[in-house]
């Protein structure tokens, strides 16, 4: 039997995370990292990276600070002062949780770790679901990061950059995560709150109309449970 390869998996601690190293799984061993940057919920979702992280019974796993994208602010995520707004699932703006430039920093360390360890592929949980409001999650800007990574690494280095649920709708992760039993119990996706999910932000919203798609009770707690159309 053909020995499994390495791939890093960025886990937040969220869903689309989740799901994504679940896919991973099935082709390759985990080395699972987790970027902490100031964000509110820093602490529930480095519980649910893990708890995801052990049972999977993952080969590696690291947490990184990347604390100066709070330093930097611009995102109600990291800045205390800006308000979270409440989800409106039809904008097409970049909304105020956007971190400016979040995941071309966690994909950086992603590849530095996959260079030293000698890992194959790095996964991300992007979905271009979200790309209406968050330009680091289009196909584009991965496959851009793909040439860049080639350029900047060691000749004999080849890694490559996996985005298994881009094309995705929610319902369509949960509906993957349930067969694959990632567990999603463990994970949590709320902006704002780390004892209950608030149900109204960006997050919660999308998480939540996925699950009531895909005919599937969400088994985190709410403080609020929305319909979303």
């Amino acid at each position: 039997m053909a020995k499994r390869k390495l791939a890093v998996v960025a886990v937040s601690g969220g869903m689309d995370s989740c799901v994504t190293a679940a896919i991973a799984n099935i082709e390759y061993k985990l080395a699972l990292i987790h970027v902490s940057y100031g964000q509110r919920t820093e602490t529930r979702e480095l519980k649910a990276f893990n708890d995801i992280a052990s049972y999977y019974n993952a080969e590696k796993r690291m947490v990184i600070d990347l604390g100066y994208l709070a330093k930097i602010g611009g995102s109600s995520i990291t800045d205390k002062s800006i308000e979270i707004s409440k989800a409106d699932l039809d904008n097409k703006e970049v909304p105020s949780s956007y971190v400016p430039f979040r995941n071309a920093n966690i994909l950086s360390v992603c590849v530095s770790w996959a260079e030293v360890i000698g890992a194959d592929a790095v996964f991300i949980g992007a979905v271009h679901e979200d790309a209406s409001g968050y330009p680091d999650c289009r196909p584009q800007f991965y496959e851009a990061f793909e040439k860049m990574v080639d350029l900047g690494t060691k000749p004999e280095t080849k890694i490559k950059i996996i985005t298994p649920i881009i094309n995705f709708s929610k319902a369509d992760i949960v509906k993957n995560g349930v067969e694959m039993n990632a567990p999603l119990h463990l994970t949590w996706s709320c902006y704002q709150s780390e004892d209950e999910a608030c149900g109204v932000c960006d997050s919660c919203a999308f998480r939540l109309r996925g699950f009531q798609q895909a005919g599937v009770e969400d088994p985190i707690p709410y403080k609020t449970k929305p319909e979303y159309e």
